[in-house]
């Protein structure tokens, strides 16, 4: 049952009549009138945003009548009667019709509009418009929907829905254009547009772009879509196939190819194509990302097999070679695979593979030989990487570095180091590699770990150090500090007597001796490390003079290192001095990871280390000084507390933080100079990679292996499975040879995309030559040179022979042909014949 419309007005008027107790005393409602919810008086369209209870009313049929019984409707307006439909498993009213323009291709300045529900059929639709412009039973019609981007698309399946055929907008109103006529008819297109037939894009219906792809690549092989465009393939629809699709896949391509090269259309969408395929294999049903080339397998399956001039397939018995020459068991193979394999589609892609089996104990050989569609060759995978580092040189005056490297992929943290060498004439011996993240360690590799821990994004640097100094070795002359920067800041604290500490810059490794090393001796090997950025405060500003200074500067020359002699006549003068290498430095904890982290945006603390002669690096006592540019303060791995208690393992590497009070360091720290690096010159190298040349790939393909475990072969003469060897040559290459390049490297552990730069990845018009770029809706012309991308991993390539022979004859009109589909005439990238 319908509901009708009436609007809330009226309505309100009527129910103040008929409830009044007094109906004299009520003012009558008068005719039901529903001018407020129309747009216009001629084409009475509702008003876009109507609500029910605000704007009108829904009154069963029954009560409709009655009231326009009883009371008459308005002159001239028409009743507004609504289905009830079920959208989504809810029963709703459908207020808002389906609004359709109807055009006979014929006299388009002869529309019809006519109103439909979204649960009518197409066919309904198609019953409509063929009484509209009587059309006779007997003529054969196609339906075509023009949408609002101005493409076409056929519409083949007339039992579903106008909801289902997505016949919807988001507004209430739906206009769209719906094209009769009959199949034997060529103005199938929009008769505005005129342009070069096949230079048609494919509207993207939502992460459709690998189906495009292939279409576009599919139509551009002049012999295939010839094949379609002449109709040829009418007569071999083969319609009983139980290993095809009825021949529905073929005509849908037929009708996208048709549409594509009939110079009428800027773009189409192939939205019947994608139903049609999503019908028959439900791996592409929705609208997820799939592989270009999965999709064209299973396309070129199907319409070999809706195409297939073989009506009933015999059964054929592989024969293997037992000794005859190739030339005889090739034939042999290829009649066989006819036998039950005879389409367009054999004709323009299949060849015909060697295979040749040799057994590892007897000797035995066994060539067969095989048809393939397409060549899926694996891509010469490159065993080296670029990396891009900072050097930081123990020279305070020279910048950091960045150097770009080339280092085996599988390498370790030393090869790393090894390359920066070569740059920088810096023995790898003297080289310490750390990941530096927000102004802290994230962590320092040892040299035996594996680069492939390093991403791309991350920070590396590497520091020289002293060629005695390292982490953790206890054997060694000299320790490498880790040395983090800080400035205090105010806190929010009640008494404002706490203040905070903040990371900043970038944090240094320096190598200091080992023995008897005292906190005023590290201040100054610090200060002449920082000197570059860090001003030296004058003698009125430091009571201690610059004798220190002096003499940090000069040790600071001969690799930061202080001479024994005069660090033992300090020690001997000064009590506070830092702890034995034993209490120094001893533990291997190179990874921050390893100890609880902290926020990224520093610490707050105002505890210093106690001065006592208690064991440990958070118990090394500071002096008292006047006018000192900073302090130091031994800390966790993130710089993020304070060690004011050790109850870590005594053993634990030593992290130094040097702390900054706001007004020395905007008086002394130019953080301009700090942050400044320079490029070395191999930064500025274009390392291009070499392009690919098909027959490497060929090459790889066509390389001896061993057949895995899980896949042995029966040798017939030892009568077991054996892990032959086995080789694949090419036979017989097709008019059009298809090859997938395996842009994913598999491994046990990994999947690894491969980035080789490939030559040749566009179209080429079969009739102008042009090429092309197709890229969904837009298509643009482009020059042989442009056709070079990392993306290309289907490839099509025309045999030359079929390459003359479809060139036109001199003296006729038919227009040229392209010398070769899918690589520029000139290309050597295929060497094979």
């Amino acid at each position: 049952m319908g509901r009708f419309l009436v609007g809330q007005h009226w309505y309100k008027y009527w129910e103040v009549y008929v409830q009044g107790g007094d109906q004299d005393s009520s003012p009558f409602p008068g005719c039901i009138n529903n001018a407020e919810l129309f747009e216009d008086q001629v084409n009475w369209h509702l008003k876009k945003g109507l609500v029910e209870g605000e704007d009108y009313v829904l009154l069963p049929a029954a009560a409709w009548h009655y009231l326009v019984d009883w009371y008459g409707l308005e002159h001239g307006q028409p009743a507004i009667e609504r289905k009830v439909v079920e959208l989504s498993g809810i029963q709703t009213v459908e207020v808002y019709p389906v609004e359709l323009l109807l055009v006979q291709h014929s006299d388009m300045d002869t529309p019809h509009t006519a109103q439909f529900s979204h649960t009518d059929s197409i066919d309904l639709v198609v019953r409509t418009a063929r009484e509209q412009f009587l059309v006779s039973p007997q003529e054969e019609t196609r339906l075509w929907v023009k949408n609002a981007e101005g493409s076409f698309e056929r519409l083949c399946n007339t039992r579903v829905t106008v909801l289902d055929a997505a016949l919807r907008m988001a507004g209430p109103q739906l206009m769209r254009v719906f094209f009769i006529h009959p199949r034997s008819s060529t103005s199938e297109e929009d008769a505005d547009f005129q342009g070069q037939p096949g230079i048609c894009g494919l509207t993207n219906l939502g992460n459709t772009c690998f189906m495009n792809s292939a279409l576009q690549c599919l139509s551009n092989v002049p012999q295939l879509t010839e094949y379609f465009l002449k109709n040829r393939y009418l007569e071999e629809l083969n319609f009983c196939n139980p290993l095809g699709m009825k021949g529905e896949i073929a005509e849908a391509y037929a009708d996208l190819v048709k549409q594509a090269w009939s110079g009428h259309h800027r773009s189409i969408v192939p939205h019947v194509f994608k139903t049609k395929v999503g019908h028959f294999a439900s791996q592409f049903l929705g609208y997820q990302q799939h592989d270009s080339q999965e999709l064209l397998s299973f396309l070129l399956d199907g319409l070999h097999e809706d195409l297939n001039r073989v009506k009933k397939k015999e059964y054929v018995e592989l024969c293997d070679a037992a000794g005859r020459p190739d030339q005889e068991v090739a034939q042999e193979a290829w009649q066989n695979h006819k036998r039950r394999n005879d389409s367009v589609i054999v004709d323009t892609f299949h060849g015909l593979f060697k295979s040749t089996l040799v057994c590892p104990d007897c000797g035995n050989v066994s060539v067969t030989f095989d048809p393939f569609c397409y060549l899926s060759v694996p891509l010469p995978v490159s065993h080296k990487r670029v990396m891009e580092v900072f050097f930081v040189s123990m020279d305070p005056r020279r910048k950091p570095e960045q150097h770009r490297l080339v280092v085996p992929k599988k390498g370790k943290i030393s090869d790393l180091c090894v390359a920066l060498a070569k740059h920088t004439g810096i023995s790898p011996e003297r080289m310490m590699v750390a990941d530096v993240f927000s102004h802290r360690f994230y962590k320092i590799y040892q040299l035996e770990e594996s680069l492939s821990s390093i991403l791309d994004r991350d920070d590396i640097f590497i520091y020289e150090v002293s060629g005695r100094a390292a982490i953790g070795e206890n054997s060694r002359e000299d320790v490498v500090l880790p040395i983090y920067l800080r400035e205090r800041t105010p806190a929010r604290d009640y008494n404002n007597s706490y203040y905070g500490l903040m990371l900043f810059g970038h944090p240094l490794l320096v190598s200091v001796p080992r023995d008897r090393l005292s906190w005023d001796a590290l201040y100054h090997i610090l200060l002449y490390r920082l000197s570059r950025y860090v001003t030296r405060p004058s003698s009125d500003d430091e009571d201690d003079g610059d004798e220190k200074g002096e003499e940090g500067e000069r040790i600071g020359k001969d690799e930061g290192l202080y001479e024994q002699s005069r660090l033992q006549r300090e020690d001997l003068e000064d009590k506070d001095a830092i702890p034995k290498p034993g209490q120094m430095a001893g533990g291997s904890s190179q990874d921050p990871g390893q100890e609880q982290a902290g926020p990224s945006s520093g610490v707050a603390s105002g505890s210093r280390a106690p001065v006592d002669n208690s064991p440990g690096p958070s118990h090394w006592p500071q002096r008292a000084r006047r006018k000192h540019l900073f302090t130091l303060q031994t800390v966790n791995s993130n710089g993020t507390s304070d060690r004011s208690t050790f109850n870590e393992d005594t053993h634990a590497q030593p992290y130094i933080a040097i702390d900054w009070e706001p007004e020395m360091k905007k008086r002394y720290y130019d953080e301009v100079e700090a942050e400044g690096y320079v490029k070395h010159d191999c930064v500025s190298y274009v390392l291009k990679k070499a392009p690919v040349r098909l027959q490497e790939c060929i090459e790889l393909f066509t390389t001896v292996e061993t057949l895995e475990k899980e896949n042995p072969w029966y040798c017939p003469t030892c009568k077991q499975h054996q892990l032959a060897t086995k080789k694949l040559d090419l036979w017989m290459l097709p008019e059009t040879l298809i090859i997938h390049l395996k842009r994913f490297s598999y491994t046990k552990f990994s999947r690894e995309k491969l980035d080789t730069l490939w030559d040749t990845t566009f179209a080429c018009n079969k009739d102008s030559g042009q090429w092309h770029y197709f890229d969904d809706n837009s298509v643009s012309p482009v020059t042989e040179n442009q056709i070079e991308s990392k993306a290309a991993y289907v490839l099509f390539y025309q045999r030359q022979d079929v390459a003359r022979r479809l060139q036109p004859q001199p003296g006729l009109s038919e227009p040229s042909a392209s010398p070769a589909c899918g690589t520029p005439p000139s290309s050597e990238s295929m060497d094979v014949n």
